[in-house]
């Protein structure tokens, strides 16, 4: 047994072809059975939550179906190599096996990282907006870039000189963004405004003396749609270097308002005036009340600072509900015979001036 186990054929031993046939199919049946079960537990996860497809969710299933796609296959092609290697092919047939096995891997581990950063980046902006349009500028650079960093490992490894490209490229790379700084500052910027979120279409924002909603956010510009109707475009840089207030992600709005009575009020319907700011407030589900005070003595009123909050970020609502507010206090003011004060100012003429004025007008 020995013997024949020793014999060669086309230069190689049958031993030789039998540890390397071994060594396929023992991978080949590992491999497979590790396929089939990474399917049923992304169907299952699948039929369980309805989400089959890797680019809904990350997961568990998202890199379960990641190893399927592309780690199950590079360990098929890695045991095809093993096994090759084993039978010690001639140096020319060597070096051929070995170039097709790094074209091989290389597009593996390339495509793995290009669906892998694409699906985090996509998840990563639908937990906010679900603004995928506004990602396709920055998937494509990333691509690129890994498409890049793949060919400069493959072609590096297949023996070319690629220092000197690349040192042209590093060179040219540096004459482009000194020309195009502003471009470049506008692009960054557009990336932080994706990837950090400090607003996102539909959002009103106020900065310097712009007032308006986010009708789209560009690679260079965003535009804005301000209140009187025409459209304002910003420079991305501009919008990140201001300090920008956000009222689409008001989750509550505190009112302040005063309102004065006069100095003819009685003292007890003062100290009704508080409960009576509270009921008006408190009518509407809609609002929480802080606070209503007797704040100050004015110079024509008795003043009554107040304080509450409107449970909603629209600003419409605010208003139906101040007006309403505005209305009650009226009719209840009314009711009790409290009057609004307005600016009053009263002239006293004393002594021989008074009985100047007194005889001259007679």
């Amino acid at each position: 047994m020995a013997g024949f186990l020793q014999t060669p054929i086309l230069g190689r031993k049958i031993l030789d072809y039998l540890i390397a046939v071994t060594i396929l199919v023992a991978t080949i049946l590992v491999l497979e059975i590790l396929r089939r079960a990474l399917i049923r537990r992304d169907s299952h996860h699948a039929d369980v939550t309805g989400e089959a497809t890797d680019q809904q969710k990350l997961g568990a299933p998202f890199f379960l179906t990641l190893a399927r796609r592309f780690v199950i296959p590079g360990l098929y092609i890695g045991a095809f190599y093993v096994a090759i290697r084993v039978l010690a092919p001639p140096e020319q047939y060597a070096v051929a096996i070995r170039s097709i096995f790094i074209v091989l891997i290389t597009w593996l581990v390339v495509r793995f990282l290009v669906v892998a950063a694409s699906s985090a980046f996509k998840h990563y902006v639908e937990g906010g907006d679900g603004g995928t349009n506004r990602l396709r500028p920055l998937i494509a650079i990333l691509n690129i870039a890994i498409w890049a960093v793949g060919v400069v490992f493959l072609l590096d490894n297949l023996g070319f000189k690629i220092s000197t490209v690349i040192a042209g490229i590093g060179i040219g790379g540096i004459a482009v963004a000194l020309a195009a700084q502003a471009v470049l500052g506008d692009l960054f910027s557009y990336f932080v405004i994706l990837l950090d979120r400090p607003f996102e279409l539909g959002d009103f924002l106020i900065f310097d003396d712009v007032l308006g909603s986010i009708e789209k956010i560009g690679l260079k510009t965003t535009r804005i749609r301000s209140l009187s109707g025409e459209q304002i475009i910003v420079a991305n840089s501009i919008l990140t270097g201001s300090r920008v207030r956000n009222y689409k992600r008001m989750e509550r709005r505190r009112i302040v308002f005063t309102i004065g009575v006069t100095y003819d009020t009685g003292s007890k319907l003062l100290r009704q005036i508080p409960e009576i700011i509270r009921a008006a407030i408190e009518s509407d589900p809609r609002t929480q009340f802080d606070r209503a005070h007797f704040a100050k003595y004015g110079d024509s009123s008795l003043d009554f600072e107040v304080v509450y909050y409107v449970l909603s970020a629209e600003y419409n609502h605010y208003m139906d509900i101040q007006q309403q507010v505005n209305l009650d206090l009226y009719e209840r003011f009314e009711e009790l015979g409290i009057e609004f004060a307005f600016p009053t100012r009263t002239l006293v003429i004393a002594g021989d001036a008074a009985g100047r004025l007194k005889s001259t007008g007679s």
